[in-house]
């Protein structure tokens, strides 16, 4: 063989990733034994093959050639240049009896009679490298068996090297995964607890303020403070729900029989009638309790369909409220004036961040219509709307017996 002096070899950190990949897997050594077992080649290698770098991944060397892991060749000087563009293995029993080879600068300038190389195409097909051997001395290489088990050898690396890349994308995905989970627990904890308490410091406030004496201006502006609360509320509960939607496990349900449901809907509304919004609120609440649902999130529901109305419905209008049981249905509905829904915007209402024509004073987050949806799904029901020039109304409808 050529003195090692004469080889293009420095150590390459670059590659050393390619490197680890095919150190992790544990066949590689007995492979490359085997190869120079079998053919009688004193140099076996696997390397990583790009445009412009032949590198050394495993290596075994009996003959002194003089490359370990990491150590590089001028790609150019190399046969496997070829097979990374054909992607066909070259195999040469003699070089001085090769028509193709016998004067090749390859042969010449490292000094091998006879040479193998198979290239390693991941399953995707993309080019890894070669596995490859050289000797001095000629060798049988050109018959099925050797070409075989090259094969097969290649294979075999290029399936670990893809099983491997694909663990350590899993891995990687399951760490990202704990990372959300705990953004997903700081979320909703800063949700649940860090804005909740000063807005409800902030509701006590303005409820103890609204039972003193306070002249015409200031009673506006408590009443204006309070309307800020009820929208903060509602729309701390929706973003807590889409986390939970989203981020978790889905709305949670407590399904109550006992307690009526009539209350807590009569006490949304007298909720967003008591901060003065400015359209006029009729309700029909013509239902038996009780009815088995879960009371919170149904008042939740209707207080995001009463929010939209009031936001996108007539600013001089009435919105009609009205809640019945027919047919073995809980039927609840909201509907108000003003100007008709298009077609293709009535489709993507319930679209979490989807936001219709609102004025610009009145935009929220888009996530009211959503989070109906999603309690009307939770419980088994459906929730529609429909919109002409006379009325918008969205009705839920859920079945009594689930």
């Amino acid at each position: 063989m050529n003195d090692t002096n004469t080889l293009d070899f420095t150590p390459n950190p670059e590659f050393q990733a390619d490197i680890d990949a095919v150190n992790r897997i544990g066949a590689v050594p007995s492979i490359l034994d085997v190869v120079c077992r079998t053919t009688g080649m004193g140099f076996a290698a696997v390397a990583r093959v790009t445009e412009d770098r032949w590198v050394i991944c495993q290596v075994v060397d009996s003959i002194n050639f003089g490359l370990k892991p990491g150590g590089e060749l001028n790609v150019r000087t190399t046969l496997c240049d070829e097979i990374r563009d054909s992607h066909v293995p070259i195999v040469i029993d003699e070089v001085t009896l090769d028509p193709l080879y016998k004067g090749h600068h390859t042969p010449a300038k490292y000094g091998f009679q006879s040479y193998i190389s198979m290239p390693i195409i991941l399953p995707g097909g993309k080019f890894f490298g070669t596995l490859c051997a050289i000797d001095p001395r000629p060798m049988q290489l050109k018959n099925p068996g050797t070409i075989g088990m090259f094969k097969l050898f290649a294979e075999l690396i290029a399936f670990h090297l893809d099983a491997n890349d694909r663990l350590a994308s899993t891995q990687a995905a399951l760490v990202d995964e704990r990372k959300i989970s705990e953004f997903r627990e700081q979320f909703i904890a800063v949700l649940g607890h860090d804005l909740r308490n000063p807005l409800a410091s902030i509701d006590a406030g303005t409820r103890l303020l609204q039972r003193t004496p306070l002249n015409e201006q200031a009673d506006k502006v408590v009443n204006l403070i309070r309307g800020s609360v009820v929208r903060m509320s509602g729309l701390i509960d929706n973003v807590l729900d889409l986390a939970r939607a989203r981020l978790g496990s889905g709305l949670s349900l407590v399904i109550n029989t006992d307690e009526p449901l009539k209350p807590v809907l009569v006490q949304v509304i007298d909720e967003l009638v008591s901060v003065g919004l400015g359209q006029t609120i009729e309700a029909k609440l013509d239902f038996e309790d009780p009815v088995k649902c879960d009371r919170g999130r149904i008042g939740q529901l209707l207080s995001n369909l009463l929010g939209n109305a009031i936001t996108h419905g007539a600013a001089d209008g009435v919105i009609h409220i009205n809640a019945s049981i027919s047919d073995g249905m809980f039927e609840l509905s909201v509907a108000n004036s003003g100007d008709p829904i298009a077609p293709d915007t009535l489709k993507q209402l319930f679209i979490p961040f989807f936001r219709g024509n609102a004025r610009p004073s009145q935009q929220g987050l888009g996530l009211g219509l959503y989070i109906a949806s999603e309690i009307a799904r939770e419980h088994g029901g459906t929730l529609k709307a429909v919109s002409t020039k006379e009325e918008t109304i969205f009705t839920f409808k859920m079945p009594m017996r689930r």
